[in-house]
């Protein structure tokens, strides 16, 4: 009797192993592929258990999407293997009278997120002429495919060999008054039609027109982008700030130099994944690539990536910048699993965890809140297309890796998130 009670037992385990499948199955149709607002839409789904290397669920899980924000995964990636546990400030060099600065395209440098800041520390002490160094860039202001008609939203700063307060004025309004740090020249309009800005900027020059109304006594903050324009320009910016002169050099008059390293990594890369920061998740990918080649230059960095430690990528991706503000950007669900896996694999949940929202938190807090601490994913938004990868932890305690990727719908984005998150929540709840 015994041999076939452990055969009925072996045969039960087995099924019960197996019906999960079919219960995601039935899930997903109901939740999202046949949901209002996604019947007609491009989905695509992955669910993989790495600790058995098997795939819970696939659904056009090997089909090209445009990510969004979800490639800010591979950036993340990106610069925990190449950036260390600092990042670069600033390359440097002295002699008895003077003292020679080139860019790593460090964001942090006056960025009011940051308070540690030791590249203004060296440069504001030194009684040294400062000289500034061209660096090798190859990166254009904006990344390729983006939107130039975005040049004064908040969300699109330029990119520089040398970003300044995070490349954008902050602007506070209050009644008839402004703030505005750097200064910039100014139109101050105190009439507005209600679908102008109120804080705005010229397109060909750093001119800001600031709407003010002398009965509003509340205080308004925003982030416009300025124009970075040439080295002289930077120099200018940066004799501004330090109050003290800064030359120019029309090439490079010192090749020894020092690195300078600034902020601790993990406190750039938390806000990039947490607000979904452009800015910072494009400056991780010129900073790898400074640090790696002297070169800023993040199309070669991104070949580089392909070319070694994601070699392995089950669909060789269309990866053109580090925000994913670009449509030219082309993932499967099964790539992000991949490098969700690789991260996994490679650092301790402790470390890896807190770099990702989780629920009720971050671009993730108005979802989730019935999986606390259960799960860590990247959200990624562009018209028609909705995103989701990361990781869940099931009720048994298993940790999942999911992407969702979902293309071309014509709903919004709340009720296309909404569905994900019922089939996410069944997921989580059922393993």
């Amino acid at each position: 009797m015994r041999p076939i009670y452990l055969a009925f037992a072996a045969l039960f385990i087995s099924a019960a192993a197996y019906s999960q499948p079919k219960n995601l199955r039935q899930w997903a149709q109901q939740d999202v592929l046949q949901a209002k607002g996604l019947r007609d839409a491009h989905v695509g789904i992955s669910i993989y258990d790495p600790s058995t290397g098997k795939y819970w669920y696939q659904h056009q899980d090997d089909k090209f999407f445009m990510p969004a924000s979800n490639t800010k995964i591979f950036t993340l990636y990106t610069g925990l293997q190449l950036l260390g546990d600092s990042l670069p400030g600033i390359r440097y060099a002295e002699n008895d009278t003077a003292i020679f600065v080139s860019g790593t395209a460090d964001p942090s440098f006056l960025h009011p997120d940051f308070q540690y800041q030791p590249v203004m520390d060296l440069l504001s002490h030194t009684n040294k002429r400062i000289w500034l160094q061209p660096a090798a860039i190859k990166n254009k202001r904006f990344g390729p495919g983006w939107g130039w008609g975005d040049y004064a939203d908040y969300y699109q700063p330029e990119l520089n060999e040398w970003p300044m307060y995070g490349n954008v004025a902050w602007v506070k309004l209050t009644g008839a008054g402004y703030t505005m740090t750097p200064e910039f020249p100014t139109e101050l309009v105190y009439e507005r039609a209600p679908t102008e800005a109120l804080a705005d900027r010229e397109e060909r020059e750093n001119l800001f027109i600031l709407h003010l109304r002398a009965d509003e006594s509340a205080t308004r903050s925003f982030e416009v982008p300025y124009i970075t324009g040439n080295r002289q320009q930077l120099a200018r910016r940066l004799q501004d700030t330090l109050r003290k002169p800064v030359g120019v050099l029309p090439s490079v008059v010192v090749k020894e130099n020092t690195l300078l390293r600034s902020i601790p990594s993990d406190t750039l890369f938390q806000p990039m994944m947490h607000r979904s920061d452009n800015f910072f998740a494009e400056q991780i990918l010129m900073m790898a690539a400074a640090q790696k080649f002297d070169t800023i230059d993040s199309r070669k960095i991104i070949q580089y990536m392909l070319d070694s430690s994601l070699s392995d990528l089950p669909h060789p991706p269309s990866w053109v910048d580090g925000s994913g503000l670009s449509r030219y950007n082309l993932f499967t669900p099964r790539d992000f699993v991949t490098v969700l896996d690789k991260l996994i694999k490679k650092y301790p949940k402790e470390r890896l965890w807190p770099l990702f929202s989780s629920g009720g938190k971050g671009t993730l807090r108005a979802y989730y809140q019935a999986l606390p601490g259960r799960l860590y994913a990247k959200t990624g938004t562009l018209s028609g297309c909705v995103a989701l990868s990361g990781y869940i932890v099931t009720k048994t305690g298993k940790t999942l890796i999911f992407s969702v990727l979902v293309n071309n719908h014509n709903s919004t984005s709340t009720v296309v998130r909404r569905a994900v998150e019922n089939f996410l929540v069944k997921v989580a709840n059922a393993g």
